[in-house]
């Protein structure tokens, strides 16, 4: 389950990503519910909400730690309840599809739109889901053994 999870978030962003890129320009958008969202293709060059612009290298070395670690922890998170595995698995399938547009591209490609948060993707949901799962995981039974 921990790694078809990891396997199904990569899966769904970067087919999500490839007909982002395939069938709009760079700034096109088009409603989905009027003044609410949007699909707005946009190419981040930073992190969330654009910070730290056009340190891919720096991105793509922290990202690379991470799934290290993942990869490093696998026994141990296996072991672990469920919830802490869905959040982990979130956690790096997230991360490992954004690295590979950065990696591909230079950049991260963004297209959910609520008008008013800044522009993010599948991948950075996946990520933040999973770092709420694991923050919840711990703050509710503590660190895991």
């Amino acid at each position: 389950m921990f790694i078809a999870c990891i396997i199904a978030v990569i899966i769904v962003d970067q087919v999500i990503k490839y007909y982002i890129r395939s069938t709009m320009l760079p700034g096109m958008s088009f409603p989905v519910i009027p003044n609410i969202f949007s699909i707005t293709y946009i190419q981040n060059a930073g992190a969330a909400f654009g910070i730290l612009e056009d340190q891919r290298l720096f991105f793509i070395i922290a990202t690379i730690l991470v799934l290290v670690c993942g990869i490093y922890f696998y026994p141990v998170i296996r072991r672990q309840a469920l919830l802490l595995r869905l959040g982990t698995a979130l956690l790096l399938g997230g991360a490992a599809g954004n690295l590979i547009d950065r990696i591909r591209f230079g950049i991260v490609i963004d297209y959910c739109d609520f008008h008013i948060w800044p522009i993010f993707n599948i991948a950075d949901t996946a990520i933040v889901f999973g770092v709420i799962i694991i923050i919840y995981y711990i703050y509710t039974r503590g660190l895991p053994e």
